[in-house]
């Protein structure tokens, strides 16, 4: 059986909910990153980057949410998308590890957790987030999934992001991109969506943004002990 640790966060959230979707049995290994149990040696031998989601399936690890999902959808076939569509399969996944999260992450880091506002940060990441959401609206028009014409883990992939489109863009969300809003109510109405909203339930993630998880969270703000 597969173990995915885990965290309730944008990117473990797209394992859940590819888990979810394709019915594969799992463990859930919670891994609270407030807490820095990411940090500790035997996490590490799972993702030496300290972050979640991993997976170890049968003695093979995999950690970062995008290489799961590839992983997972070519062992089972399960949401891979079509043959022909692997061109661009490749290409969103990667616009969307590259791209739309690290700056979606880079945006609400700076305008909410930073210990001073920077203007120049704050605008440079969040217009770097509108900008990747510009291009994946753009791309939406008239298209019912993000690859070829059917559900896949590029829609996953994306989903876990555009979820936090509020916290990452301000106040108007997704207004402003007509395309993804509908791309996205069709996607989080997804019966599957509930219960990976709902994966952990039951267990008490440390919630409390203090020093303590500011040190787990943002290690290299700090010097080394």
């Amino acid at each position: 059986m597969i173990k995915f640790y885990f965290h309730p966060a944008p990117n473990p959230m797209k394992v859940a909910l590819y888990l979810e979707e394709t019915g594969i049995p799992f463990e859930l290994m919670p891994i609270d990153s407030l807490k820095g149990e990411q940090h500790t040696e035997s996490y590490r031998a799972i993702n030496p980057n300290g972050k979640t989601p991993a997976i170890e399936d049968d003695g093979t690890r995999v950690f970062d949410s995008n290489a799961i999902l590839l992983y997972l959808s070519e062992k089972t076939g399960q949401l891979a998308g079509k043959t022909e569509d692997r061109g661009e399969m490749l290409s969103w996944l990667m616009f969307i590890a590259s791209g739309l999260g690290p700056f979606s992450g880079q945006s609400v880091h700076f305008r909410h957790s930073a210990p001073e506002q920077i203007d120049y940060a704050i605008n440079r990441y969040l217009r770097e987030a509108q900008r990747h959401y510009e291009v994946l609206d753009t791309h939406l028009a008239n298209r019912k999934f993000i690859v070829g014409d059917e559900y896949s883990i590029a829609d996953i992939a994306a989903w876990g992001w555009i979820d936090k489109a509020c916290v990452v863009l301000g106040e108007e969300g997704l207004s402003p991109y007509a395309n993804i809003k509908r791309w996205f109510d069709s996607i989080d109405s997804r019966p599957a969506v509930e219960r990976a909203r709902n994966v952990a339930n039951g267990i008490a993630f440390k919630k409390e943004f203090d020093e303590e998880a500011r040190r787990a969270f943002f290690p290299s703000n700090y010097p080394k002990l």
